[in-house]
């Protein structure tokens, strides 16, 4: 019991230190549980050990960035030595010109590549170079959609049916309190999945959209993938309105060797990166077309957009970034791959056995349940109350009592360091936490 008790003011203490220096304790909302945060002590490959000592296994895997799990010796060792020539400078670097193309040669799309520090950065950028080449200044992104903390991008990601307004015309809702009007004004608002009222919105902006920013794989949209019919639609609109089709795979770049562009026949103008290609550290990347990127081309007179970065392209990232996406090969791509659906199966059959609903939405490596029959096609079919949240929070919780460490949408991200052993793991205890939120399911 005493032991109990020190491991628990061990957590409470760092807390309240927390609390006294970084709002509510904590530098990423994402991280924050009641009654505190609980802290690492070390990870190495798929477990993570707290400073109490317990170890779990992890599926956040730092939300999708850490595609070979935790200190994975090959990007430590490259770090290292890295680490003893210096880690950023005010000149350039071949570590840099190695990483660009290490990802230019991947993916037939990417023409050129500028690097930031994240993929919030990522997504700013992109809409600043399509503003630049279109000579338009509006975007248009789906309802519900996550695109980072740039004002713009956040447009909606947050919409509740208190404030989203009519499906055909969905309100541009701010996610901060305050946000300017004018920053609504230029942010275009679409029902993801839903071609005829998608482009019935579009047409209506037609001359003043500089871009159709879409994630194929959205996180905070249940992880539906977007349909050939509709992403296909989209790009036709665009060809014919002199906007840009962008993409935004910082978080779903992982799903496909040449990312999740290749599931398509149609291709986008620009393309966001981040996470998986920063191998463990800050990144992120907007690459795309030669012709559109060279806005950015400082050789161009006049320079259309000026973009630099203290820490952009720092060799530290550019060297970790390099050796994950090396890593990051068809056979270990198709590894994780086949982990994942093979979790997917587990855990539906763990949900039949326990005698709930559930459907499992995603792609590639990335993968979220549903306590519900059928999938969602949308933001406003995948809404969840506060009802449904304690639910999932209640899982969330029995998951990770019992080591297992899930993402807090009730999803999950495989690192290539997992093995079958692992997912059984997954699913068994899964099969317990089923059962102990049924009655909240009201099955």
């Amino acid at each position: 019991m005493d032991s109990l008790k020190e491991e628990k003011n061990l957590e409470e203490s760092l807390y309240e230190r927390a609390l006294k220096v970084l709002p509510g304790g904590i530098s990423r909302n994402v991280i924050f549980r009641q009654p505190h945060p609980h802290y690492v002590a070390s990870a190495h490959g798929c477990y993570v050990e707290d400073v109490n000592g317990i170890t779990r296994i992890d599926f956040v895997n730092n939300i999708a960035s850490l595609v070979h799990g935790h200190a994975h010796p090959a990007i430590v060792k490259a770090v290292y030595e890295q680490l003893q020539k210096g880690t950023a400078y005010s000149m350039g670097t071949e570590a840099e010109i190695r990483h660009a193309e290490t990802l230019c040669h991947r993916v037939p799309g990417f023409e050129k590549i500028r690097f930031m520090n994240s993929g919030t950065e990522a997504v700013m950028s992109l809409i600043k170079a399509s503003r630049a080449y279109t000579g338009k200044h509006k975007i248009a992104k789906a309802e519900g959609a996550y695109h980072g903390s740039y004002d713009f991008a956040e447009v909606s990601e947050s919409a509740s049916p208190d404030n989203w307004g009519p499906v055909e015309q969905p309100n541009s809702v701010p996610h901060v309190r305050n946000t300017p009007p004018s920053v609504l004004d230029e942010v275009i608002v679409f029902p993801y999945n839903d071609v005829e009222r998608t482009l019935a919105i579009l047409d209506r902006h037609a001359d003043e959209i500089a871009c159709v920013l879409i994630d194929p794989v959205p996180h905070r949209i249940g992880m539906i993938r977007a349909t050939d019919e509709f992403v296909e639609a989209v790009y036709d609109w665009t060809r014919k309105h002199n906007t840009l089709m962008a993409f935004d795979e910082v978080v779903c770049f992982r799903i496909n060797y040449e990312g999740a562009q290749a599931l398509y026949r149609v291709k986008p103008d620009l393309t966001a990166l981040g996470k998986l290609i920063g191998g463990g550290f800050p990144v992120g990347a907007l690459t795309g077309k030669a012709e559109i990127m060279d806005v950015l081309n400082p050789l161009q007179t006049p320079l259309r957009f000026s973009l630099s970065g203290t820490f952009s392209a720092n060799p530290i990232t550019m060297t970790a970034g390099r050796v994950a996406v090396e890593m990051f090969d068809k056979q270990a791509v198709d590894k994780v791959n086949h982990l994942a659906q093979e979790a997917k199966e587990q855990l539906m059959q763990a949900a039949k056995i326990a005698g709930i609903p559930l459907s499992v939405a995603g792609a590639g490596s990335m993968m979220k349940m549903h306590f519900r029959e059928t999938l969602p096609s949308n933001y406003r079919e995948c809404y969840e109350d506060a009802n449904h949240k304690k639910t999932v929070n209640t899982f969330l919780d029995f998951m990770y009592d019992h080591g297992i460490i899930l993402v807090y949408s009730n999803s999950c991200f495989f690192s290539t360091v997992m093995k079958q052993e692992h997912i059984d793991k997954l699913s068994e205890t899964a099969l317990e936490g089923f059962k102990f939120i049924k009655p909240l399911l009201n099955v």
